[in-house]
């Protein structure tokens, strides 16, 4: 039985929570989120939970160390011992860093970093269809702009830190849902 263990990138919009979730069911494998640790940490009032509750409350980011700890924690869980996706985390270089450091200590290599390529036009599109289907108010569009323009300064050191170790995957996530699954599939079977 392989191991699959994959970091998904991607800027907002570009569909990684929907293809983690498609290739999570076809690997077997937890799909991890950070929103979603963060979400369950809190409702379950863990220790790190209520640390992170503090913070989301004050409307402020939950500082690397505490989510850190919050992905060390959910990565030692028993059904991540057959591989996991990470979708979401890490979002700078500091964060690939402690991650690769988390993730010798723990012996769990990953197999790759995907990267889900998508034009930013396609993605304000996407998302403020989204927001006016749903009712979110940030995917406005100027909202929208604004998140690639941070993703773009945070997230795009992190693509060329990954590509610098040849450990990046781009795939055009420009496509019909089904096609990118498909590459993403053909990925996890090399």
């Amino acid at each position: 039985m392989t191991v699959t263990r994959l970091i998904f990138l991607g800027p907002p919009g570009a569909g990684k929570g929907t293809q983690a979730k498609q290739l999570s069911t076809f690997c077997h494998v937890p799909h991890i989120s950070t929103g979603d640790i963060l979400r369950a940490a809190v409702a379950e009032g863990t220790e790190l939970g209520k640390k992170a509750q503090f913070y989301m409350d004050a409307g402020e980011l939950v500082p690397d160390d505490l989510i850190l700890d919050l992905i060390r924690e959910r990565l030692s869980a028993a059904d991540a011992a057959s591989g996991w996706i990470l979708d979401g985390f890490p979002r700078n270089v500091e964060q690939a860093a402690f991650l690769d450091t988390i993730l010798d200590t723990m012996g769990q290599p990953y197999d790759c970093v995907v990267n889900l390529d998508v034009p930013d036009e396609v993605i304000v599109a996407r998302l403020a269809l989204r927001g006016q289907q749903e009712g979110r108010s940030d995917d406005a569009e100027a909202v929208i702009r604004n998140r690639l323009e941070v993703y773009r300064q945070r997230t795009e050191p992190l693509i060329e830190f990954y590509r610098n170790r040849q450990q990046l995957v781009s795939v055009d996530g420009n496509q019909p849902i089904e096609t990118v699954t498909a590459e993403l599939k053909k990925i996890v079977q090399i």
